[in-house]
């Protein structure tokens, strides 16, 4: 089931999630309808705040890309990351064009670690503690600011926050459009 995405302006995005286990009801469900929302929309991540779930969960699906052959990969890779934490970044980090589900029409470079140690359970609670890097890495530690009550638009300098104001207002009160399921202001 397609679930709709909460947009930029709406307090559960600006809320730290909470940890949860493996109790947690109708998970492996939330898991599915979290992908089918997440693809739906042509994204790579989705976190629980994102559909006004304020949890510490992240889906992430995407193509590798194959530099040697200049082309995707068939099949996405998946990772499912419930309470995820971020122990450590690496030396290294480097600019990357971001955009997000929840601020539909802006993207903007944002320069974060290319590697980290992170923490995390899959879907079957199953417990990961690995350094990771690349789309994986980027892709994990933007959704992981969602679950700190973070947006990607709050990483940029001073100047490219001010060339965004008015749309991020724009976002916020309702005026967008998407071609896929969007939480409407009441």
């Amino acid at each position: 089931m397609i679930l709709p995405i909460v947009p930029y302006g709406d307090p559960v995005l600006r809320k730290i999630s909470k940890p949860i286990d493996k109790d947690y009801p109708n998970l492996k469900e939330l898991i599915a309808n979290m992908y089918e929302t997440m693809y739906g929309a042509d994204g790579v991540g989705l976190a629980a705040p994102q559909i006004n779930l304020n949890i510490r969960l992240v889906v992430i699906g995407f193509r590798p890309y194959d530099e040697k052959t200049d082309t995707y990969a068939d099949k996405a890779v998946e990772y499912t990351l419930i309470n995820p934490e971020i122990l450590e970044s690496g030396e290294g980090k480097d600019y990357f064009c971001e955009g997000c589900l929840s601020i539909p029409d802006i993207h903007e470079d944002v320069l974060r670690p290319t590697t980290i140690h992170l923490h995390w359970f899959d879907e079957n609670f199953v417990e990961h503690d690995e350094w990771i890097d690349d789309m994986f890495a980027r892709v994990a530690q933007h959704e992981i600011d969602h679950l700190d009550g973070k947006v990607f638009t709050d990483r940029l300098s001073t100047l490219r926050k001010t060339f965004v104001k008015r749309k991020l207002n724009d976002v916020a009160s309702g005026k967008y459009a998407v071609r896929y399921k969007m939480k409407r202001k009441k």
